[in-house]
């Protein structure tokens, strides 16, 4: 049943006629601002949407509204779904912390979409939730999943309640027997829609850029019917995933956490997803144009192709965590990005903020903000961390990220290496050399057999050759480069396993 709390009173046409006006009346230039890289984040931005909440909340005091418009209804639904589409690209862009006037105008965005959602549930001639226009319920999932995938782009939590009554409305469709239906009016079924929300939070969408998730979700929409439904137990196999509709969290992989005894679940496969994904990798690395698989050029890319690589163990084979992790709250030191890790190693000075760590284990590390200005941080980066009391940093890859506010930002931390020394690598081409700074990361025992190189995106490929690897120490070291294999890869960085022999 919907919770007849998330449904709020009815309207007036009055009033919808004065939020029908306003977003007719100046949101349209701004939207258009944004999507052509204007600044979305400035106060004006935010305007409309702050007008359009307080006009929602202003409803609820009003009278009853006896005869629906509906063409009102389509009008206020449109444009508040323009307005949001038109700065997703611009908020994909944007590292953490994110600055108050955008975050603000991210709230003001989820809360408009919440709020528009909860109007729409209440569209009905009778008191019972059955009734609900078929429409009127796919756009209310519809704006619940843009809700959710706000949260997702900009590394926040989602609102309270949002996945219960995601999973509420999903829940009555497919009790009605309609779930595969595509409502006149609507992109397409209530089963597809639903299920690319699902898959988006199955993606564990924190460990992405928000680029990343900017792709993700053009994959989610490609992809959301190859979800198989069609499983009446939970097996312990990879890629089976089940959802607790009365619950507010997203779905959980059977072979992490099994779902409580006596609670009845929906549960649902995407063996099949991630085996289509394994061969699109395939055909992608071999050059296979992305708009044949009807995906963005960005898959394509290095970044592109790391996501997908990384979405076929998220969706086919999400593993148990390895070890447990040990709460602790003690201090460190965090050195971020590629550029001032060289610098750091080749003992020039550099900047460092202040973190707390939360919880540690031998794979790695949660932290949490104290001081200092952090810079441009991104999932995918690699950072060196120095514990309290401790002599040497650490090389670390970001796993995740978690930032509810400006000043309060949590990331997770996954070692690398317990120690590193810089380095160029000499990359020959038909007219010159070129040199470009590069961390060398050793052997480590169970882990890695071979050392590693740490490079900017798109510097290497498991093709290059003829590289020449020049180490400043005590003495120069010169050593030539006999193959590379990509390990890591996305976006930012990338981590290449390397055989290599002293030339001197």
């Amino acid at each position: 049943m919907l919770d007849g709390s998330l449904i709020p009173p009815r309207y007036t046409p009055r009033a919808f006629t004065a939020l029908s006006t306003m977003f007719t009346s100046g949101s349209s230039s701004a939207s258009e601002n944004a999507a052509d890289g204007g600044e979305a984040a400035k106060p004006a931005a935010t305007h409309g949407f702050k007008e359009a909440l307080e006009r929602l909340r202003l409803l609820k005091t009003l009278d009853e509204w006896q005869a629906q418009d509906s063409s009102v209804v389509d009008d206020i639904y449109v444009r508040s779904i323009e307005t949001v589409e038109a700065r997703l690209r611009l908020l994909a862009e944007m590292s953490l912390p994110i600055p108050q006037k955008p975050r603000r105008l991210i709230r003001n965005m989820q809360d408009l979409l919440e709020a528009l959602a909860r109007f729409l549930l209440n569209l009905k001639e009778t008191t019972s939730p059955n009734d609900l226009p078929l429409l009127a319920l796919w756009r209310a999932l519809h704006l619940l999943s843009r809700h959710l995938f706000l949260s997702s782009l900009t590394a926040a939590p989602p609102g309270t309640g949002i996945w219960r009554q995601l999973h509420q409305v999903y829940e009555l469709v497919r009790r009605q027997g309609v779930a595969h239906n595509v409502p006149e009016g609507a992109a397409r079924s209530f089963e597809d829609e639903y299920f690319a929300a699902v898959l988006l939070g199955c993606a564990q969408p924190l460990s992405f850029t928000g680029r990343d998730v900017y792709f993700l979700d053009k994959c989610t929409e490609r992809f959301c019917g190859q979800v198989d439904t069609n499983i009446e137990t939970l097996p312990e196999n990879p890629g089976v995933f089940w959802i607790d509709p009365e619950s507010d969290a997203p779905a959980m992989p059977y072979s992490r956490k099994p779902p409580p005894p006596g609670i009845l679940v929906l549960g649902f496969s995407c063996q099949r997803l991630a085996s289509l994904l394994e061969k699109l990798l395939v055909s992608l690395e071999t050059g296979t144009p992305p708009k044949w698989a009807r995906l963005p050029a960005f898959a394509a890319t290095p970044a592109g192709l790391g996501v997908l690589n990384r979405l076929i163990r998220f969706w086919g084979h999400p593993g148990a965590r390895r070890f447990p992790r040990r709460n602790q709250n003690h201090r460190g030191e965090l050195c971020v990005g590629f550029r001032d890790l060289c610098r750091l190693y080749k003992r020039e000075p550099v900047k460092t903020t202040t973190w707390m760590i939360t919880n540690e284990s031998p794979e790695g590390y949660g932290v949490m903000h104290l001081s200092g200005k952090p810079r441009a941080i991104r999932v995918g980066d690699i950072v060196a961390l120095r514990t309290e009391g401790g002599d040497n940093w650490q090389i670390c890859i970001i796993r995740w990220a978690l930032s509810e506010n400006q000043e309060h930002i949590e990331l997770g931390l996954q070692i690398l290496a317990s120690q590193a020394y810089a380095a160029d690598i000499a990359l020959p081409s038909e007219t010159e050399v070129r040199h470009q700074p590069t961390l060398v990361l050793p052997i480590i025992p169970m882990l890695r057999q071979s050392e590693a190189l740490v490079v900017p995106a798109g510097t290497l490929t498991e093709h290059s050759k003829n590289l020449v690897l020049v180490i400043e120490r005590e003495n120069v070291e010169i050593r030539e480069v006999s193959g590379v294999r990509c390990d890591e890869r996305n976006g930012l960085i990338e981590l290449y396993g390397m055989t290599s022999r002293w030339t001197e």
